[in-house]
């Protein structure tokens, strides 16, 4: 399996996989930390992975990425009205890694 916490690699997979776009902003080989993340830039991160269509339903939402960083599996499969495949790719390659990567560089 893919860490998407590291998006370094230049050969990406297809985005339709849920993948990390290459033109994602990182730094140091990590995204920046998302609680300093508006509703657009949790936006532009998801349409930026690979989920275009789903990506609305985090702005309908108003997801910002302190919120981002506090949503459960039941949140994103429930809450957020998108459908169950792109749902459960979305909390475990992105929502949950990007909440590990938040509590790990806060831990220190």
């Amino acid at each position: 399996m893919k860490n998407y916490c590291n998006v370094t690699d230049s050969s990406m997979e297809d985005k339709t996989n849920g993948s990390v776009d290459t033109k994602s902003p990182v730094e140091n080989g990590q995204l920046p930390d998302p609680a300093n993340w508006g509703v657009a830039d949790v936006v532009n991160y998801f349409k930026a992975t690979g989920f275009e269509e789903q990506a609305t339903a985090f702005q309908d939402q108003e997801i910002d990425g302190k919120s981002l960083l506090l949503m459960t599996r039941n949140d994103v499969l429930t809450g957020l009205s998108i459908k169950l495949g792109p749902a459960l790719k979305i909390y475990e390659y992105h929502v949950k890694p990007l909440q590990t990567q938040h509590l790990k560089s806060n831990a220190s």
